[in-house]
């Protein structure tokens, strides 16, 4: 199960905000991903980030 890639819908805000500068959109993502402590960013893809869950699924 932990093989299979994962897509979180990134919010519209973060790629408004950071107004199409890559570096920008980096760091928001990063900084919103925080709230999902298990999962691990392979990409973005469009807006969603691709990631891959680590750790126990209880």
């Amino acid at each position: 199960m932990n093989d299979v890639p994962s897509k979180v819908l990134l919010p519209a805000w973060i790629f408004e905000q950071a107004g199409g500068n890559n570096d920008e959109i980096r760091r928001l993502v990063l900084q919103y991903m925080t709230r999902y402590p298990n999962y691990r960013i392979i990409k973005v893809s469009g807006s969603f980030a691709v990631c891959e869950r680590q750790g126990e699924l209880i």
